[in-house]
């Protein structure tokens, strides 16, 4: 018997269907070996060496696993092709003493797609562990490890316990509070625009915008105010219009790449709402059923062999017009890993009305996410929309001064690409007009305008910015933005993010005190530096040693300055209802709370009056209050897990641990009981008092 290795039960039962009955598939359930929550679990003055153990909860899985490698012949390693996949690969061989068996006896393999091609050919053909990976993953490990369990306590003594700090989510928490900033001090600035109607010979009406004055274009803020807006009006009234330029061209309008993680998580976004961890969890579906390829790519690289594929089912299906050949893509990112693909359909003959042909297979939204990657993979091997551009430029003269109006119009000729991904051009067809044609004046429209402040990040436009500056990668993105919504730094309105006061006061002290663990450019080095280690080109622990040394030494002085430090307490009008004394606010994990200034002695605390926020729907039971969000008050303490009631509350007793206006957009989402009693139950999660990191 041969042991075949992977991660989830799901994957191991889609590539047991592809071996024969000597190979035993088996799920390790994600990793088997981690850094103990309960400690830092590394060394810093032994080379950082990390202190592995396996957790209680993996134990099982790693014992019967053993058992099974003591009689198997052959053990194959078929973890992800990913950092975090061979490291999986490398945890087992330990975990699972496998460190005295013959070499040869020990297999890696590695695929792109989970189909019976794809895997036989990785059985043949298997590889050996790849160290450099290892190291890096190691490496990522480590100092995300040392910045959360070295950082978060500093935060504890600075603001209040519980608090936790990241190497990757602090730069995220920076940009959201930043740009919430930028939009606070926003001053809008008034202009105006001037649109003009005129009627042609043959009595068509044509819109026309004002563009220069004289010889000069008009820039955004040119026209400031009413004033010189109804001064150029007066002008035009009195202009006589003539047709100077008609202009006709014919443009391409060229399809995207095919998708890489981080335009995937962009796109369900913004077709979808879907989040970046719901996008996430519905491509690892996908790839582990083997309907799509690895999701975790930065490349928008191809086989030849599906380019090959499509070109043929576009001729069988379309016509060999919209055939066009292999087109392959360059990848925006710098440090884009070529040798990987793009996620793309393992079959693009597999096309998404045949998965809603077949019942059962998919359900609704991995459906939707299907279609969205086998449509762009498809038009991405299509040919460009070809569209015919027109430009009619107006000259409105009076005895002293010039006026140019513009027209713009568009035509679509041929669909290309556009016949299978989910974008439309408008047509605005122009009427036809010949040079020297004067024209009759309808009216003239001007129009008021302020300018608006930059708009805060929604998760599409967050991810493009991380992408952007180089920060994280493909597996890191969903994570981040996932870690800075349950620390509650961040809250999400209207699908966009906004900082909590917590999140702002965390951002204010690591920008004021730890200055480089929130610098993008830092950051984003950090990043090139974890990829030289993946090339070989870097040892991980000077990487590392280069961080932490003057990391350390700051740290050190910080605390002594943060030990003089006491956090100031508001005063309150009310009284204690168990022993009296006065109630004053503190600031905690959650935010402000009111507590006894009696503590520790009493332990009395709840919410503030400002606590429960509106979530903007009517409560769906009693249809009267309103749907607030709110903390379990948990055996008199004024913190813990979040849930969802009526603010009607004891009247009436609706209740959720689930946000109602967002219960479509969460795959993992079980069925769970409403919260009993919300405001003393003990089902909230316990405070952990551990620092967290981003592993």
């Amino acid at each position: 018997m041969n042991l075949v290795i992977v991660e989830s039960p799901t994957k191991a039962k889609t590539i047991s269907k592809f071996l024969g009955s000597n190979y035993k598939v088996e799920s390790s359930f994600g990793h088997v070996r981690d850094l103990p929550k309960s400690k830092l679990g590394i060394d810093p003055e032994n080379n950082f060496e990390p202190q592995y153990i396996i957790p209680r909860k993996n134990q099982k899985h790693v014992t019967a696993l053993r058992k099974l490698a003591e009689k198997a012949k052959e053990i194959i390693l078929a973890t992800d092709e990913d950092r975090e996949g061979e490291a999986i690969a490398w945890h087992l061989i330990h975990a699972l003493k496998l460190e005295g068996r013959a070499k040869e006896s020990i297999k890696r393999i590695v695929f792109h797609e989970i189909t019976k091609s794809a895997i036989l050919n990785a059985v043949k053909n298997p590889r050996s562990i790849d160290l450099n990976l290892i190291n890096a993953q190691q490496a990522r490990r480590v100092l995300d490890r040392l910045v959360g369990y070295k950082l978060s306590p500093f935060l504890w003594k600075k603001i209040a316990r519980g608090l936790s700090a990241g190497r990757v989510q602090s730069v995220a928490l920076k940009l959201i509070a930043e740009r919430e900033a930028e939009i606070k001090e926003f001053k809008p600035d008034e202009y105006w625009t001037v649109t003009v109607n005129l009627e042609t010979k043959n009595k068509q009406l044509l819109e026309s915008n004002l563009v220069k004055i004289g010889g000069e274009t008009v820039q955004k803020l040119g026209i400031k105010n009413q004033t010189d807006a109804e001064n150029i009006k007066s002008d035009l009234e009195k202009s006589n219009y003539e047709v100077t330029n008609v202009e006709k061209t014919e443009s391409n309008k060229n399809p995207l790449a095919p998708f890489t993680t981080s335009t995937l998580q962009q796109t369900s976004s913004r077709f979808y709402g879907f989040s970046a961890k719901k996008t996430m969890f519905l491509a690892q579906s996908l790839y582990e059923k083997g309907h799509i390829t690895y999701m975790r790519t930065d490349s928008t690289n191809l086989s030849k062999e599906s380019q090959d594929a499509t070109a043929t089912w576009l001729a069988e299906n379309f016509g060999q017009k919209y055939t066009e050949g292999p087109k392959s893509y360059k990848s925006k990112s710098k440090l884009a890993q070529e040798a990987h693909e793009a996620i793309r359909p393992t079959h693009v003959s597999f096309s998404p009305s045949e998965f809603g042909a077949s019942k059962g297979s998919l359900e609704k939204d991995e459906q939707k996410t299907y279609d969205l990657i086998w449509r762009r993979f498809v038009a991405s091997q299509m040919p460009a929309a070809k569209v015919d551009a027109t430009k009619i430029e107006v000259l409105a003269e009076t005895t002293n001064k010039k006026y140019t109006l513009q027209s713009n119009g568009s035509v679509v000729k041929f669909d290309g690409f556009l016949k299978v991904w989910p974008a439309k051009l408008e047509d605005k067809e122009l009427p036809e007009v010949k040079n020297g044609e004067n024209l009759k004046l309808i009216s003239v429209n001007p129009i008021q305008h302020f300018t608006e402040p930059p708009p805060r990040y929604n998760e599409a436009s967050l991810i493009k910015t991380l992408e952007k500056y180089g920060i994280g990668r493909p597996s890191t993105y969903a994570p981040t933005i996932s870690v800075i919504q349950d620390r509650n730094y961040v809250e999400k309105i209207q699908g966009r993010f906004q900082p909590t006061e917590v999140g702002n006061l965390v951002n204010k002290v690591l920008t004021e005190n730890f200055p480089e663990i929130v610098d993008i450019d830092f950051t984003a080095k950090m990043e090139n530096e974890l990829d030289e280690i993946a090339e070989g080109g870097k040892v991980w622990q000077e990487t590392i040693r280069e961080f932490y040394d003057p990391f350390a030494k700051n740290l050190e002085k910080k605390y002594e300055e943060v030990a003089k430090f006491k956090p100031a307490e508001e005063t309150t009008d009310e009284v204690c209802e168990k022993c009296g004394k006065p109630m004053v606010i503190k600031f905690g994990r959650f935010g402000k709370f009111m507590a006894c200034s009696g503590f520790p002695e009493c332990k009395n605390a709840k919410a503030t009056k400002e606590s429960p926020k509106l979530v903007g729907m009517k409560c769906p039971k009693c249809a009267e209050g309103d749907v607030i969000e709110r903390r379990v008050n948990k055996r008199g303490r004024a913190r813990g897990k979040i849930f969802w009631g009526c603010s009607r509350y004891p009247d009436c007793d609706y209740a959720s641990w689930t946000n109602p206006t967002e219960k479509k957009d969460n795959p993992e989402q079980k069925k769970e009981e409403s919260p009993e009693n919300p405001e003393t139950t003990d089902k909230d999660d316990e405070i952990s008092n551990s620092p967290e990191d981003e592993g």
